[in-house]
C-alpha cells in the first residue's frame, strides 16, 4: 500500500500540475493565457505537495525545491504579468541541478545516490559517472530551455514545456538504464 501512495504521490507532483497548466493554457481566454496557466500551476503544485505529504508523510526534496522556485517565479510573473519569469524558470531548475550534479562528480559525493540509491544498488563510482551524465544532461536542458523561450512563441515553449521536456527526458533516462543494469548487475 506504501508503494501505492509514493506512486499517486509522484504523479500528482510531477504530472498533475504540467498537466492543469497545459489544459488551463489551451482552453482560457484571457488576454494572457500564460498568466491564467501559471496561477492553475502554483495552485495544482500547492495541493498536489500538500497531498503527497498526506499519503507519504514525506516531501521529496526535488519536489519541494520545484515547488519553492515556481512559487518565487511563478509569483514574479502574476505579479509582474511578465511571463519572461515562469518561462526562466526550467532554466534555473535545470542549471542548479547541473551545478550541483558537477560540484558532486568533482568532489566525488554522487548526490544522485542520495535521491535514488534506496531503489538502484551500484557502486560509489558508478553512481559519479550517472552524476556526471545527468549533469551534462540538465545543462543541455536549461540551455535549450532558453533558446526555445527566447527564439519561438509563447505557445511553442508552452508545447515544448508539455510535449518536449518530458519525452527528452524520458528518452535520456532509458539511455541510461543498460548502465545501471550492468552495474547492478556487478554488485550481485
Amino acid at each position: 500500500m506504501k508503494k501505492y501512495y509514493e506512486n499517486i504521490s509522484n504523479f500528482l507532483c510531477d504530472y498533475a500540475p504540467l498537466l492543469v497548466f497545459f489544459i488551463s493554457y489551451k482552453t482560457n481566454n484571457t488576454e494572457n493565457p500564460l498568466l491564467t496557466a501559471t496561477i492553475h500551476l502554483i495552485i495544482t503544485t500547492s495541493i498536489a505537495l500538500v497531498i503527497s505529504y498526506i499519503l507519504t508523510k514525506k516531501i521529496a526534496k526535488t519536489a519541494l525545491f520545484s515547488g519553492l522556485l515556481l512559487a518565487i517565479f511563478g509569483s514574479l510573473t502574476v505579479i509582474l504579468k511578465d511571463e519572461t519569469f515562469i518561462k526562466m524558470k526550467p532554466t534555473i531548475i535545470n542549471f542548479i541541478f547541473s551545478i550541483i550534479l558537477f560540484y558532486g562528480y568533482f568532489s566525488s559525493k554522487p548526490f544522485l545516490s542520495y535521491i535514488l540509491g534506496s531503489q538502484i544498488k551500484i557502486s560509489n563510482k558508478a553512481w559519479i559517472t550517472l552524476s556526471w551524465r545527468w549533469a551534462w544532461f540538465f545543462l543541455f536542458l536549461a540551455f535549450l530551455n532558453e533558446i526555445i523561450w527566447r527564439s519561438f512563441s509563447t505557445d511553442f515553449w508552452v508545447q515544448f514545456k508539455v510535449f518536449g521536456m518530458m519525452p527528452i527526458s524520458l528518452i535520456f533516462t532509458a539511455s541510461q538504464i543498460p548502465f545501471m543494469m550492468r552495474e547492478m548487475n556487478k554488485k550481485l
